[in-house]
C-alpha cells in the first residue's frame, strides 16, 4: 500500500531520488518536482512524505517549498504559461503580452482558467534576453513573442493541439515537465537546439574572422600571441617556460622558511 494518495510506485521513485545523493537531504528539490508531477502542486501530504523519507521536519520541507517560486502550493493547470516581465522583456513588450493574456484568459497572475488548461504567471528573467520578449510554456522557450502570437499560443494549448516551442521542443504537460525535472527521462531530450540565432552571433563572427581565445597555461596565465599562431610556436614557448621554471627551482634555497638572512 502507498502512503495516502501516493502509490507504492511513486514512493519507490522518491526513494530512488533520495539514493542518488551522498547526503539524502540534497534530494529534496527533485523530490518536490516529482510530488508536483503526481499531485499537481506541493501538497501538505507531499511535504510530509518527503520529510519522512529524508528525516526532515515538516517545517524544513515547507520552508524550501515556499522559498522557490517553481514550487506551487495551489493546483496548477495542464499548462504553465509564464511571461517574462523583467526589465528587457518588459520594455520590449512583455508587459503588454501579460496584460493581453490576462484579459483574453480572464484570469489574474498565478491563476488558472476555468477549464483547467492554463495557469498564467509573470516570471523573472529566463536568461534569454536576446530573444525578448520571451514566454515559457512548461519551461520551454517561446522567443520574440507579441500579444497576438501569445493569444494564438494559449488558444492552441487550450484546444489540445500539438504545440512546438520556438527552438523545436514538443510541449507536453506541466506535470510531465515536472517529472523530467525530477530526473526521469521522457525521450524528448534531443528535441530542439539549446541555443540559436542571436545567442550564436558572437561565435559566428569569431569563426568568420578566425578568432580564438588565447590558451591558458598551467600557471593560470595566458600565452603570448606568437604561441597561439602555430603548434610549433606553442611547443617552443612551453619548452622555454619549463626550462625557466627548472632553472629557478635549482637556484632557490632548499629551505626558505623563516625568510631571513644569515645576519638575522
Amino acid at each position: 500500500m502507498g502512503s495516502g494518495s501516493f502509490s507504492e510506485e511513486t514512493l519507490t521513485e522518491l526513494r530512488e531520488i533520495a539514493g542518488r545523493y551522498p547526503q539524502t537531504r540534497s534530494a529534496l528539490l527533485p523530490m518536490l518536482h516529482l510530488v508536483q508531477s503526481v499531485e499537481g502542486s506541493v501538497t501538505a501530504e507531499g511535504i510530509d512524505v518527503c520529510a519522512d523519507l529524508l528525516g526532515l521536519s515538516h517545517a524544513d520541507v515547507s520552508g524550501v517549498a515556499t522559498f522557490y517560486t517553481m514550487y506551487k502550493r495551489r493546483p496548477m493547470g495542464e499548462h504553465h504559461v509564464g511571461v517574462c516581465t523583467n526589465t528587457l522583456c518588459a520594455v520590449m513588450g512583455g508587459d503588454a503580452i501579460f496584460e493581453r493574456l490576462k484579459d483574453h484568459l480572464d484570469i489574474g497572475n498565478d491563476e488558472t482558467t476555468e477549464d483547467g488548461k492554463v495557469t498564467l504567471e509573470h516570471i523573472e528573467c529566463n536568461a534569454a534576453c536576446d530573444f525578448a520578449p520571451v514566454m515559457m510554456v512548461n519551461w520551454e522557450f517561446f522567443d520574440n513573442q507579441t500579444p497576438e502570437s501569445a493569444v494564438e499560443l494559449v488558444d492552441n494549448l487550450r484546444a489540445g493541439e500539438t504545440v512546438r516551442a520556438t527552438r523545436g521542443a514538443t510541449i507536453t504537460s506541466w506535470r510531465e515537465a515536472e517529472r523530467v525535472l525530477a530526473g526521469f527521462e521522457d525521450g524528448l531530450v534531443d528535441e530542439g537546439p539549446a541555443a540559436a540565432g542571436p545567442s550564436l552571433v558572437g561565435l559566428d563572427i569569431a569563426r568568420e574572422n578566425s578568432w580564438t581565445a588565447p590558451p591558458v597555461d598551467r600557471a593560470g596565465g595566458t600565452k603570448t600571441k606568437a604561441a597561439t599562431e602555430s603548434p610549433e610556436a606553442a611547443a617552443e614557448e612551453a619548452d622555454t617556460s619549463r626550462a625557466e621554471a627548472e632553472t629557478k627551482a635549482a637556484e632557490s634555497p632548499a629551505d626558505t622558511k623563516g625568510g631571513g638572512s644569515d645576519d638575522d
